[in-house]
């Protein structure tokens, strides 16, 4: 999804980016993939197979905050990209139907 970024700042990118990196390196991370629990899917990973996922993206405005980062397997991740909770619902309701 090419040009989502277009409207977020370089730099604001880079900050969150870098806050990213230190909350993957903490004790709340560590704990949070313990389980070894998908936030989306549900299925059980390695912890170490789970990837920090942005529930809103930073390139559409997100953070990363502990309240906006979640643990993804990294199928989910990667199916997710850029998309909202809400536009991520509908691809999973859309999958469903199918």
């Amino acid at each position: 999804m090419e040009g989502w970024g277009d409207g977020v700042d370089e730099e604001v990118l880079r900050r969150e980016r870098a806050k990213a990196r230190e909350l993957r390196n903490s004790q709340w991370w560590k704990n949070r993939i313990a389980t070894g629990c998908c936030h989306y899917c549900g299925r059980q990973v390695a912890p170490r197979e789970l990837t920090l996922d942005h529930v809103v993206p930073l390139v559409r405005g997100g953070r990363s905050t502990r309240g906006n980062c979640v643990p993804a397997c990294k199928e989910c991740n990667s199916k997710k990209q850029h998309l909202l909770p809400v536009e991520w619902q509908e691809y999973l309701d859309k999958l469903a139907r199918d």
